[in-house]
């Protein structure tokens, strides 16, 4: 996993109250405050450990992350990936906590599931949990730092090596473009710069680490002085502190870390370079330039720049490369800043077919409409209002929070930087962008790439040359063996008390329901609400049954198209101008479509709902029809179907529902349509589905933010006096055929790294009375993520994939059980034999202890439930489409706490049956075909 960069652009005069320690424990405190703050207390433990506590009651719940001053930058040519390597390591074993770590204590108490993330810069641990378990996650913590690195032994290693390569396959070397990223670092940087190689590290660096190289890497740089813990949530500061200096104050201090100091990179001559890509359908252009790194004065004007280029109608990418010229249905531009250097970059993905020399000058083109206009004052200001709405989203949840204060003390040096950062952004000025754009972007050298579909080097930009790019070969047996289930014998690490004792729970949070307020509109539609007045946000959809499920099967795409062109302009709005209003209120509104509905979904600060309210009256019931629109969607429709022939994980849930629901059936159709039948939707389809399914009879409207309930109804009134209401009722659901034994598929792509499984059959609805029974047995199979057996045997035992879930997906209309990973290649067969095992034996092995984690962790976790606005909003869609009662979380835990064991065996046997289930695999058909005959349900079936 990969740390995302936290948002620094934010510019809104808002200011920490902070509490910084100048020696350990001795705050004091500036009460500079403003309309909104978000306090926080710092502290400084002798060994060095910086400690960061937001104190927010909202919820019972706390976020503990554990941060170090280590990425790829403090890594080697030869040695890279080890940063990367630990985020996986510490989460397996430590001396106290014993085999399954941390994993295995967040099964038991109800956990978000403990997960990690590393950038070029820091490496981050962290998870929700109910408050009650706080001190269970500071002991757990600081074994990380202290008492852990004893526990890594040669098999312990050599596993989770697989683990990472597997991850690697899945997310560079399997997917189109994957190696775009490899090819900038490696020419955009000296060799000698420590951005020159991937946060994920090579394949061949990871397999050649040794024992004593992962040691003398821990040692350097996982210690108390080079690392920050935040906890922010419902708990009581002094008692924290107290617990913080017990479990992490008698941690040895590491070594003076120095803050990295790397030359700015200056490129020579512009490069120009080509790949061949295995999984691309349509060519990729890329350019990249240096720039400056996080916090630099330039960086905020380059973030504008980054976002006006590439944003809306009105930006010059859009308008030549995507609407006037066509060469390609997407072009974006973006800043993106790390600690030691910064790259700004402009990517676009051509139609099939399209060489990029024509690609190449269009974007050129679009540079130099930039030139000629620049950016106006107003186009300015309204990327500064979006970024408050980002900028409270950010801060919706106590991780948010949490994450932002870390990331300042780190790469910023204060962790109440915020003020002095949007003070930044909102000081850029137009002549700053004009000043960055000719200074690091006009004229400048840069990296250009020309990613190519395998067999058309003529696509690629002229002059290009081969870029060097090391591809794995798919070789059988090639992967050293290891016995992960051998324990470790070692010396443990002395402490002043016993370490071994996990600490009690604390005071066991209760369970509240937000109230919820429900209204019935005359026109039909249903309302419920919930005011939440954390944030001054406001999250709405406005859902309509139907979707895919009125079409026509010979047109399907109509409702994704009619979806897509109700963004684009109202009868009294241009595209641009409807764009323009909602970004004036710092809004998101988008129309969506999904196999059983059309909705439209937004945000926005909560003072401008009513006028958010307006401009959606328009898009529902004002729908401009615009023509030249219609045409450019029904080009970039084409493009996304051709694109998800180059990923195999669309090819495995695309081929999936046809043999599930039979290829005929709705069900079974990519919403998105077929190239021939998208080519075939003219837009009287979709006026005409628009005047004989959109309807308030099927219509309801869910909110959640800071918002009265009296004001949502009576914005609503628009929609609610002038809607058509009209009678429709959803269409009878074809019948579906039986699956009577189980059945194995492939679908070739020749030299796949990996093998998508993607194993299952049909389900219950989500009204059905078992529809949440299935998910408690799901819990150990695969739903548990490192408490499921899946993960434990595929991933932890025999390092076959970096990830591996089960579940009961439902809506109203049907449901499906399914298994899905992505294996490496050579272990295909062994893999799904493991997974028919596994399923096999469920319900004979699920255990009393089974069913006690199952019961731990369901009924813990409910303290989460709500915590955030989209939480909430979920809720409330479970209460309206399974007209469920509002208090439905407590009647879960009642079912939780009392169901049993032969209750569960009874339904894993009614629902989870290995014998009548489709095998899918999508992988190399040339090394992997074969074997997969014996697995016993006769010889696989070739889809292409």
């Amino acid at each position: 996993m990969k740390l995302s960069n936290l948002m620094t652009a934010f510019f809104i005069a808002f200011i920490f109250i902070s509490c910084n320690d100048l020696s350990k424990d001795d705050a004091t405190t500036d009460t500079e405050s403003n309309a909104i703050s978000i306090p926080f207390e710092k502290h400084t433990l002798e060994n060095g450990l910086t400690v960061i506590f937001h104190e927010d009651k909202s919820d019972p719940v706390v976020a503990v992350a554990l941060t170090a001053h280590v990425g790829s930058a403090r890594e080697k040519e030869g040695k890279t990936g080890f940063a990367h390597l630990f985020e996986h390591l510490l989460f397996l074993e430590s001396e106290n906590l014993g085999k399954g770590g941390l994993d295995a204590m967040s099964a038991r108490i109800g956990g978000s599931g403990a997960n990690g993330s590393t950038s070029r810069d820091v490496t981050n641990y962290y998870q929700t949990v109910p408050k009650d378990a706080l001190e269970k996650m500071i002991w757990a913590e600081a074994d990380k730092l202290g008492y852990f690195i004893n526990t890594v032994t040669e098999p312990v290693l050599a596993k989770e090596k697989q683990v990472v390569k597997n991850e690697k396959r899945q997310s560079v070397d399997n997917n189109a473009y994957g190696h775009e990223s490899y090819v900038v670092g490696k020419n955009l940087y000296p060799e000698e710069h420590p951005y020159n190689w991937q946060v994920i590290g090579s394949l061949e660096d990871l397999q050649n680490a040794s024992l004593q190289d992962v040691k003398d890497f821990y040692k350097d740089w996982y210690t108390p002085n080079n690392a920050v813990l935040t906890i922010a949530g419902d708990f009581d500061k002094a008692q924290a502190l107290e617990w913080v200096k017990k479990y992490f104050g008698e941690i040895k201090r590491g070594k003076e870390v120095d803050k990295p100091s790397i030359e700015a990179v200056v490129l020579k001559d512009s490069k120009y370079l080509y790949h061949e890509d295995n999984f691309a359908q349509t060519p990729r252009l890329s350019f990249t330039w240096p720039t400056v790194p996080n916090y630099h004065e330039d960086s905020y004007a380059l973030e504008v720049l980054g976002n006006y280029l590439s944003r809306g109608k009105k930006a010059p990418l859009n308008q030549i490369v995507v609407e006037k010229d066509r060469v390609a249905d997407q072009a974006y531009a973006f800043n993106y800043t790390s600690e030691l250097a910064g790259q700004f970059g402009i990517v676009a993905r051509a139609y099939d077919g399209v060489d990029l020399d024509s690609v190449k000058r269009s974007i050129e083109k679009a540079l130099s409409l930039f030139e000629e206009n620049g950016i106006s004052q107003d186009e300015l200001d309204r990327i500064k209002t979006s970024k408050e709405t980002d900028f409270y989203q950010g801060l919706s949840s106590v991780l948010g929070k949490g994450f932002q204060l870390t990331q300042y003390e780190i790469l910023a040096g204060d962790a109440g930087f915020l003020a002095q950062d949007m003070k930044n952004m909102q000081a850029v000025t137009l002549e700053d962008i004009t000043k960055v754009y000719h200074k690091y972007i006009k004229d400048s050298n840069y990296i250009m790439t020309s990613f190519v579909p395998k067999g058309q080097v003529e696509l690629a930009v002229s002059n290009s040359q081969k870029a060097d790019v090391e591809e794995e070969k798919i070789v059988e047996g090639a992967e050293e063996s290891f016995d992960a289930s051998i324990v470790a014998e070692y010396e443990r690490s002395p402490s002043s008390f016993d370490r071994s004792i996990e600490p009690a729970y604390g005071d066991a949070p209760t369970l509240e329901i937000p109230n919820v307020y429900k209204e019935q509109l005359s026109s039909g539609i249903e309302i419920l609400g919930i005011e939440d007045k954390e944030v001054p946000l406001i999250q709405f959809q406005l859902d309509m049954k139907g979707g895919m499920l009125f079409e026509d099967i010979d047109k399907i795409g109509v409702s994704n198209m009619l979806a897509q062109l109700m963004n684009k302009g109202t009868a009294t709005k241009t595209p641009e101008e409807l764009e323009d209003a909602i970004e004036k209120l710092g809004a998101n509104i988008t129309v969506r479509s999904s196999d059983e509905s059309i909705s439209i979904n937004a945000s926005a600060l909560s003072r401008n709902y009513e006028e958010v309210m307006k401009i959606v009256d328009e898009i529902l019931l004002e729908p401009r029809w615009d023509k030249e629109e219609f045409e450019l969607i029904k080009k970039q429709t084409i493009s996304r179907i051709q694109q998800q022939k180059a990923s195999p994980r669309a090819i495995a849930s695309n081929e999936f529902a046809k043999l599930i629901y039979g290829n005929q059936h709705l069900l079974a159709q990519n919403n998105l349509g077929t190239e021939q039948s998208v080519a075939n939707i003219t837009i009287e389809d979709l006026k005409d589905y628009y005047n004989s399914y959109f309807t308030p009879k099927l219509a309801s409207f869910k909110i959640v933010g800071d918002v009265e309930s009296s004001k949502v109804v009576s914005s609503l009134e628009t929609i609610n006096r002038n809607w058509n209401q009209k009678e429709v009722s959803l269409p009878q659901i074809q019948p579906f055929p039986e699956l009577e034994s189980s059945q194995v598929y492939f679908y070739d792509v020749p030299n796949a790294k990996q093998s998508i499984l993607t194993i299952g059959n049909r389900s219950i609805p989500s009204t059905d009375n078992d529809s949440y029974n299935v998910d408690i047995i799901n819990y150990r199979l695969g739903g548990g993520g490192f408490a499921s057996q899946l993960t434990q045997q595929l991933r932890e035992d025999k390092g076959y994939t970096y990830g591996v879930r089960s579940s009961f997906n439902n809506s109203p209309t049907t449901g499906t059980f399914t298994i899905s990973s992505g294996v490496r290649s050579n272990v295909t067969y062994e893999s799904t034999a493991l997974i028919k095992e596994i399923l096999s034996n469920y319900g004979s092995n699920f255990s009393e202890e089974d069913l006690e984690v199952t019961k731990s962790y369901l009924i813990k976790s409910s303290a989460r439930a709500f915590e955030s606005q989209g939480a909430k909003l979920r809720m409330l869609s479970n209460i309206e489409e399974n007209d469920m009662p509002i208090d439905y979380a407590l009647t879960r835990q009642k079912v939780v706490t009392d169901i049993t064991l032969p209750e569960i065996k009874e339904l894993i046997n009614e629902y989870i049956n290995s014998d009548k289930m489709v095998y899918l695999i999508v992988g190399d058909k040339k090394t992997q075909f074969n074997k997969l005959e014996k697995l016993g349900f006769g010889k696989p079936t070739l889809l292409n």
